[in-house]
């Protein structure tokens, strides 16, 4: 490795692990080599692992960030040949085998033996990017808090707004995208405003709050079929949630959002909050790598790779979760985890003089919670909602979270949240009300 110290207490002489990301894939890879006679590097430009499936809940003032994000350096506290490093890939070497970073403007090589890269994915805005100065995403820590501030910034400004049409402008939020995702923002805005915000405020009632969600295809969770997805709608429209199926966004401003129909017409839906929860595209390491490794890409920048998760031409390099592609695999956290784990579990065997194994996806079923006790899941050929629907969600959910403090925390939290009405994460400063602007307002 250039440029770092040989005074860490690792073996340098030791198999060289590099792992890109910090997420389910590379955590997994990580834990997965921890007793394995290998020094491991992990890269990446945040310092904490994101447990993506509960960034809702952040926004939704149901749980604070450190509870669905804790800081990587702590959850690999316990691995003595794991070094990590905070920056950002600028480029991979795969001739070389070197990985080119930047850390803090500084620029960095690090020399691999075997490569893991799990860089993850971002929003896909289908051909429309200028959606993304306009609208908040669901991928990032970033996004749930800047989400967060437009949600809770918007109930402060139709409590001081006193022109009817703004104010409903400002109560009015539209989710695009009905996969799992738009589902449970959907749900947790109607609880919000139903439950968790009654008698906190005097000018406005936030039960008047306007939740739509936007579907491209014909019906919700499309994933988890008929009987589910008509169980989903059936909730939803129950709650309150206006639901417009086979519509899609065909134009979007600080203002609102134009929806196209099935039949060719157009509605405008005023709304000061939009969230983008439709497709995802690889991260832009994933064509970088593809451009170096002379490897091809799917549509979304996906990288393509032989069934044991490794590059055709450079058996070396692994790509795991969503910056893989392979078959028609489903690009959810549990193929991330199994994934990085089976690309350490193939490096190991390697070392051990043993061929790599294709990679067989076990399907544990999808999960997606609609309100305070109420959620689909699909486990194998089992499909059930309601309650019984929000136990097996709530046991997958509490079973992944990593560390024992942040499966206490977020049970203590949804304790208040849902048998309460409380929500512990709504502090707000006038620097995030103001992101959600009157329109008449200068920027």
């Amino acid at each position: 490795m250039t440029g770092t110290g040989t005074g860490t207490g690792i073996d340098e002489r030791l198999h060289h692990v590099v792992i890109i990301g910090s997420g389910f894939g590379g955590l997994f890879a990580a834990r997965a080599l921890k007793r394995a006679n290998v020094r491991i590097t992990l890269v990446d430009r945040t310092n904490h692992h994101l447990f993506q499936p509960l960034l809702y809940q952040v926004a939704t003032g149901i749980l604070s960030e450190g509870q669905i994000a804790p800081a990587i350096r702590d959850v690999l506290r316990n691995y003595p040949a794991l070094r990590t490093i905070l920056g950002e890939v600028e480029h991979v070497d795969v001739e070389s085998r070197q990985v080119h970073v930047d850390e803090f403007g500084k620029p960095l090589t690090i020399g691999y033996d075997s490569l893991i890269v799990a860089g993850g994915a971002s929003s896909s805005y289908f051909g429309h990017d200028e959606f993304q100065a306009v609208s908040c995403g669901m991928k990032s820590l970033d996004d749930a808090l800047a989400l967060r501030g437009d949600i809770f910034g918007s109930f402060e400004l139709a409590e001081a707004e006193r022109d009817p049409g703004k104010r409903r402008r400002l109560m009015t939020f539209v989710v695009v995208g009905g996969g799992p995702t738009g589902v449970e923002i959907s749900g947790q805005l109607r609880e919000l405003s139903r439950r968790a915000l009654r008698r906190n405020y005097r000018m406005i009632d936030p039960v008047d709050t306007r939740v739509v969600l936007v579907e491209g295809q014909d019906q919700l969770v499309g994933s988890m079929g008929n009987y589910l997805s008509r169980m989903t709608q059936r909730d939803l429209t129950r709650m309150g949630v206006e639901i417009h199926l086979g519509a899609t966004v065909t134009d979007m401003d600080d203002d609102g959002v134009v929806i196209t129909k099935k039949d060719g017409s157009t509605e405008r839906i005023p709304a000061a909050t939009k969230v983008w929860a439709a497709g995802m595209r690889a991260a832009a390491l994933g064509p970088i790598l593809a451009a170096a490794a002379g490897a091809e890409t799917d549509k979304a920048g996906r990288v393509r790779v032989n069934p044991d998760c490794s590059l055709p031409a450079h058996p070396e390099v692994f790509v795991v979760g969503d910056l893989m592609a392979l078959g028609d695999l489903p690009y959810v956290a549990e193929m991330a985890m199994q994934s990085g784990a089976h690309a350490a579990h193939s490096i190991v065997r390697r070392l051990d003089g043993k061929p790599t194994e294709p990679f067989r996806y076990r399907d544990l079923g999808t999960v997606a919670v609609i309100s305070r006790f109420t959620a689909v899941a699909q486990i194998g050929p089992v499909k059930v909602g309601g309650f019984i629907g929000w136990l097996i969600w709530l046991v997958v959910h509490i079973t992944f979270l990593t560390g024992f403090k942040n499966r206490f925390g977020a049970l203590t939290r949804w304790a208040v949240s849902f048998v309460g009405h409380g929500r512990y994460e709504r502090a707000l400063t006038g620097r995030w009300v103001a992101r959600t602007r009157r329109p008449a307002e200068p920027a």
